[in-house]
């Protein structure tokens, strides 16, 4: 089959990355890169002489040798661009996330499924080796019932300049709660604050609730003194440690947990909570890098014409929760219903 023609909208920190994974893919070409800047036209033209460059991205989507558009933007322009591009007959890969509003999202699902077009969102960590160990752990059923989701995604920096903290971080727990969880999310509580004379919190505390089934939890920091990406979840059988900064072991399943003796609330006295302390195993993962499973999927979905992985309503799902968190912000913490 003839390659892929892809054009890449953004050449700043992830643009480079995602034209690398897809210039490594046989059937995939990155024909050309837009960016408003220079120098980053620059940096690509370099090290891709064969790449054409244009500084206004609306004559990258209305080229006629792009098939997809890949954009690697702000949040608040991935409407506007992939409502060109989508529009323009192009399948369309967006960085995370999806967009500044459920409402945008809704716009292009509905203009993609009219013109039978990929939709993308690159939730690029449920293609890590681990989130997908993970995700085949809770799915067979291996660690019980999710009980809860506990995240920290901390560090010192960076200030964003046009989203808040937990639109900048977030995503990336959020897009795994969901593929791990399901889309059963019934309300949001959040909290935050912002230092410094800025508008935007640069801290926040966030909890999703699962109705009696169970809870998440976030904590998303520009303001620590560590880097800090770890993530507990608790089941029924098994509990898991999953810690993003371990170079090797990055993935701790424990077989610890409780076994409660009786469930009679009028006996609730005589009820014993029994404690099991098994041992812990560290999972053997693969070493293939995300974003090239990314790109992967990207082509595959095209040529299969099935929806990917990571669709645009995973995307939606991420983008609502983090709307219902802002609002409940602004209300000093109180529950907003999904």
């Amino acid at each position: 089959m003839d390659k892929l023609r892809i054009g890449v909208i953004g050449a700043g920190y992830w643009g480079p990355n995602l034209i690398r994974n897809f210039l490594l893919l046989p059937d995939a070409a990155i024909v050309a890169v837009a960016d408003a800047q220079e120098s980053r036209r620059k940096f690509v033209g370099d090290r891709y002489p064969a790449v054409r460059l244009h500084a206004d991205a609306l004559d990258l989507i209305a080229a006629g040798d792009i098939d997809a558009v890949v954009i690697s933007t702000p949040v608040h322009t991935h409407h506007p661009l992939a409502k060109a591009a989508l529009q323009a007959g192009k399948h369309v890969l967006l960085e995370k996330p999806m967009c500044a509003s459920s409402a945008e999202c809704d716009d292009l699902a509905a203009l993609a499924a009219a013109g039978g077009r990929t939709l993308m969102v690159d939730h690029t960590f449920l293609y890590t080796p681990a989130v997908r160990k993970i995700r085949e752990l809770v799915t067979s059923g291996e660690i019980g019932d999710v009980l809860y989701f506990d995240s920290v995604r901390v560090n010192l920096g960076l200030f964003q300049h046009d989203v808040n903290v937990l639109w900048d971080l977030a995503p990336h727990d959020l897009s795994i709660m969901d593929a791990i969880m399901g889309p059963k999310a019934t309300s949001v509580t959040a909290v935050g604050q912002s230092h410094f004379g800025r508008p935007l919190a640069n801290i926040a505390y966030m909890t999703v609730s699962f109705g009696d089934a169970a809870i998440a939890h976030f904590h998303v920091n520009w303001l620590a003194p560590v880097k800090v990406r770890m993530t507990l979840i608790g089941g029924s059988k098994q509990m898991i440690v999953y810690d993003d900064t371990e170079p090797s072991e990055k993935i701790k399943v424990y077989d610890k947990g409780v076994t409660i003796t009786s469930n009679n609330v009028e006996e609730i006295h005589k009820t014993l909570v029994q404690y099991r302390t098994g041992d812990m195993r560290a999972p053997r993962l693969d070493s293939t890098e995300a974003l090239t499973l990314v790109a992967r999927e990207f082509v595959d979905s095209i040529r299969e014409k099935r929806a990917p992985l990571t669709d645009a309503s995973s995307g939606r799902r991420v983008v609502a929760i983090l709307e219902a968190a802002d609002r409940s912000m602004k209300m000093g913490g109180q529950p907003v219903e999904l």
